[in-house]
């Protein structure tokens, strides 16, 4: 039996369009098709549940400190608009996290946006019928699923709050990605003229799989979700972190047209500066930016101070205001994760390529060159 999502998505014009058959197929197979992405795209969330629920991750979970910032944008917005949050990626943690920020306030609860990647197994069951995760194929090119994703999201929307991650998958070099326009171009498809976007910045001290990432640089291929959890649960010995969740500002999407390319590339533009903008500049960032291999402590603390100067004269959301409260801070963070070791009132780099990704994390911050305001 199908949904009323499901019915509202057939009735789409760009579906009816596709059932009427063509590209090889007839319209029983074309039918066919679409049914099974809808099938695979369906989610339940039961938001009672969610906290009772002994998550797989909570060994995990619990080791991260979460904190908020500027959440009155959030509430301001949460009983008068559809909402949805757009953030940047940079661990399996967020899906938690930020989530649990919201719902920690009593903000109602969104649906999720996920690669299809975890959606095997035990987990898979849990986001598809509990937490409301929405599976997503990032890399396909099948217009039968991206006709009936665009239709599913745009119908969600008339419903459901949702949370995005603009960059697609984490960011495997640290860096902020630039923002894909797939999900953007779906939400304006709503026809919501109370629609607005508000963009999430998410920050950790230590991101869990930072080995595995930065030693990955670029994604080559989909690994299993399973074996990504047992790595995460090796490198969460001794691990701890805050994670800090910045909300910005509503910027209106009801007025945009989804048929102007340019219209949702300007808008995809803008969320990813201001999710830029909102970042949580943290001590490990700071520290790794302005380490050299080999470096003093007294000369470190120098270059620190006068990266901290020049970040804030560019109005960035600092944690840190010296060099002497980085070092403090993020060195014993640094060391226990192996990435430097301190001897004799020096530092010295263990783990270049982590120390990089580190460093990463703020580079679209102190980069001028297309820099928006």
């Amino acid at each position: 039996m199908q949904d009323d999502i499901s019915q509202a998505v057939l009735a789409h014009e760009d579906v009816l369009k596709y059932l009427r058959g063509g590209a090889g197929e007839s319209g029983a197979q074309a039918r066919e098709k679409i049914n099974g992405y809808l099938e695979e795209l369906r989610t339940t969330q039961r938001h009672k549940f969610y906290r009772a629920l002994q998550h797989p991750l909570y060994p995990i979970l619990r080791k991260i400190e979460r904190k908020h910032e500027n959440l009155h944008h959030v509430l301001n917005a949460v009983g008068t608009h559809r909402i949805l949050y757009a953030s940047n990626h940079k661990s399996h943690c967020d899906y938690l996290v930020e989530p649990l920020v919201l719902d920690d306030n009593d903000v109602r609860p969104p649906l999720i946006v996920a690669g299809i990647n975890l959606f095997g197994g035990p987990l898979g069951l849990i986001h598809k019928h509990v937490t409301g995760a929405i599976p997503i194929r990032r890399a396909t090119k099948d217009p039968a699923y991206l006709i009936t994703l665009k239709a599913y999201v745009s119908e969600i929307l008339k419903k459901h709050d949702l949370f995005f991650y603009p960059e697609g998958g984490r960011s495997y070099s640290g860096e902020l990605k630039p923002s894909k326009t797939g999900l953007f171009n779906a939400a304006l498809g709503a026809e919501r003229p109370d629609l607005v976007i508000i963009p999430v910045a998410v920050a950790y001290d230590l991101v869990l799989e930072d080995h595995i990432l930065a030693h990955q640089s670029v994604k080559k291929r989909q690994r299993p979700f399973g074996r990504e959890v047992a790595e995460m649960v090796r490198y969460a010995v001794g691990y701890r972190s805050r994670a800090f969740v910045t909300f910005g500002a509503p910027i209106s999407a009801g007025d945009r047209d989804v048929h102007s390319r340019s219209d949702v590339l300007e808008l995809a533009r803008l969320v990813r500066a201001r999710t830029g903008a909102l970042y949580k500049v943290l001590p490990t960032a700071v520290f790794a930016s302005a380490m050299r291999p080999s470096i003093t402590r007294r000369d470190l603390e120098s270059r620190i101070d006068r990266l901290i100067e020049e970040l804030a004269a560019r109005h960035a959301n600092l944690a840190v205001t010296s060099g002497r409260q980085a070092v403090e801070e993020a060195a014993e963070l640094l060391e226990t994760r192996g990435i430097i070791v301190a001897e004799r009132g020096r530092f010295r780099v263990r783990e270049r390529t982590v120390l990089k990704y580190y460093a990463r994390t703020i580079e679209h911050l102190l980069v001028t060159t297309g820099r928006t305001h």
